[in-house]
This record gives structure tokens, sequence and C-alpha cells, in this order.
């Protein structure tokens, strides 16, 4: 999701800049809500696991997007999947291009001998990139003010009415090395509490579990997660005054919102050009680096390195919630 989300504000700016191209954008059906409201952009859903499986599949997807005269594949994924798929518009079209991973300035980064520790491209500007390949101009410095959605019905109905700052707190990732402890998250929770509403996102059985209790035990503390579908979070996180998140998907719903959004990082480093959107780069919290040199373990946090398991509660209950307390004042 995360990886998805990070193209939406370079395909904002390229449908801004190229009012007269027409976009086919290609992914799995539930993310169709991040693309709603861009102009120019039809959603193709890809059915991976059923009609579009394995070779086979991919070929009638194919012939499939072949009806649309696609005349130019940007290519935002290049992995196996897409490889594949590709391949059968190559005598159809030579407009092919396809993003560059930067794995070997990434090998160099995460390497715990001889590391070249330094800000690599950003994720959306390799996305950028890869329309540049293409032919097509795309200036992603200077993003288009977006107007705040109305609230839905559902979402009021859930919430009630805004009488205080709205915080989102996403507290989990997809690996346990990029997650935030959540007994000092609870922490960070309680006193955030005192004096706005806490908004908590997160997915899965497991998940909701865990939120569920941590509503109980906070006022002002109201978990979303599996009580709205993907729309109705969007619209949520539209109306947030800041979101807290981890390196995840839910950082970068945020910052495609244009949602002050803080980022707490573990085993990975905003480095790797996975920071999310346009926020400042204080709002990226680090741990102790001194004291863990070899942080970035792995760019996706699914490595760790030996001993640094802890290395997320260097980073103090009191300092996050000062930097958010920060952020909610200076936007009053």
């Amino acid at each position: 999701m995360g990886d998805v989300a990070m193209t939406i504000p370079v395909i904002r700016a390229l449908v801004a800049q190229h009012p007269e191209i027409k976009i086919t954008f290609l992914s799995k059906a539930f993310l169709k809500p991040l693309f709603d409201d861009i102009p120019n952009v039809h959603f193709y859903a890809a059915d991976v696991t059923n009609t579009h499986k394995g070779v086979f599949g991919l070929h009638k997807l194919s012939k499939e997007l072949k009806h649309l005269n696609i005349t130019h594949i940007a290519d935002l994924h290049n992995v196996l999947r897409s490889k594949i798929l590709r391949s059968f518009f190559k005598f159809s079209t030579d407009n092919i291009a396809v993003l560059d991973k930067g794995r070997s300035e990434k090998k160099a980064l995460t390497r715990t001998t001889n590391k070249v520790f330094k800000q690599l491209k950003t994720s959306h500007e390799r996305y950028a990139d890869v329309f540049r390949k293409l032919g097509f101009s795309v200036d992603i410095s200077n993003p288009t003010k977006l107007e705040k959605p109305n609230l839905k019905s559902s979402v009021f109905n859930l919430i009630g009415k805004k009488n205080a700052k709205w915080i989102g707190i996403a507290p989990f990732a997809a690996f346990d090395a990029k997650m935030y402890p959540l007994d000092l998250m609870e922490k960070v929770i309680a006193a955030l509490a005192e004096n706005n509403t806490i908004l908590l996102f997160g997915g899965g059985e497991k998940e909701i579990a865990l939120l569920s209790k941590i509503e109980k035990k906070n006022e002002h503390t109201i978990s979303v997660a599996g009580k709205l579908n993907l729309t109705e979070e969007l619209n949520v996180i539209g109306h947030l005054d800041c979101m807290l998140a981890m390196d995840s998907g839910n950082a970068h719903f945020a910052a495609m919102l244009q949602i002050p959004t803080i980022t707490l990082w573990g085993a990975t480093h905003p480095f790797a050009g996975f920071a999310p959107f346009n926020q400042p780069t204080e709002n990226c919290m680090l741990p102790d680096l001194e004291k863990y040199p070899n942080i970035p373990c792995s760019i996706y946090g699914n490595k760790i390195c030996d001993g640094y398991e802890d290395v997320m509660r260097s980073i103090l209950p009191e300092n996050v919630i000062k930097k958010v307390e920060t952020i909610l004042n200076s936007n009053s």
C-alpha cells in the first residue's frame, strides 16, 4: 500500500502538468479509492489471485489492456509480475520505461562494513523519473494545495463532531523492526489524549484487538480499525491535524493528503528514500545513531542487526509527545 500511496503525488503532478494525457493505473482493486479524486485517471483492477494469476493470467490481462489503446507503459514496480506483463507489450509499443530501484546504492547504505551513509534519491523522484524517460516532464517540488474533503456521514457517526485537535496514530508496521514498542506508544497516547482526540489506525484481527484495548484504556481515544473502509479511512485522514506513524503505509496516506506527518524509524532510515512526501526532515524521528551506527540494517525492515532489537527504545516518548505538540501548536 505504501508504494502505491507514494505514486499519488507524482500522478497528481503529472496530470496537472500534462492535462492532455489519460492514465490507466493498474493495481489491486482495494487500492482504487486512492485515485478516486484524481482527474484523467482510470483505475484498472488486476485480479492476481484468480483471473490474472500466473503467466497465462497476465497474458489475459495484457489482452484486456490492449483494448484501451495504451501508447506508453510506465512500470513503477519492476518486479517479476510487472516484467512478465510488460513483455507482452514489447511488440506493440517502444514506449516502455521501468523504475530504477537503485539496488546497488541501497545495498551500500545497509551494509555494516564500508557503509555509504548518504541520502539516496527519494522513491517519489524515482517514480517521476519513469515518466521523464517516457518524455513527460514532471516537477513534484511544488505540489498544488488540496482542498479538505467533506466529512462523510459514516465517519461523523463513528467519531462525532470535531471539537478538539485530531491526532492520527498508526502504531503498526509490516515488520517488528519498524514498530515503536507498544508500551512506549501507550505512554504517548495517554499524554496526547488529555487535550486531543486520538484516532487509532491499523488492520487485521490482531491489530484491531490491540487497538480496541488501547481505546478502552484512554478517554478521547477512538480506534477506527476494522470499522471503516479505505475510502472512509482516507476521509478521516484528510481531516487530521497530525499523523504519527511508523515507516509504513499510513504515513504515506497522510502525506499524500498533505497532512503533517511524523514518522518513527527503527531498523530502516529515511536515507533509503521512503520518507513521506514533502514532509520536513525533522519530522522523521530517528533512534540514537551513535549507539546504533549500523542503522539502517535493511531497506524494508525485514532484517535487524544483532543487538539492535531495542533500537526504537532510544526514541523517548516525551520527545515524541513534544514533537506532536509542536506541530499542533504551529498549525493552530
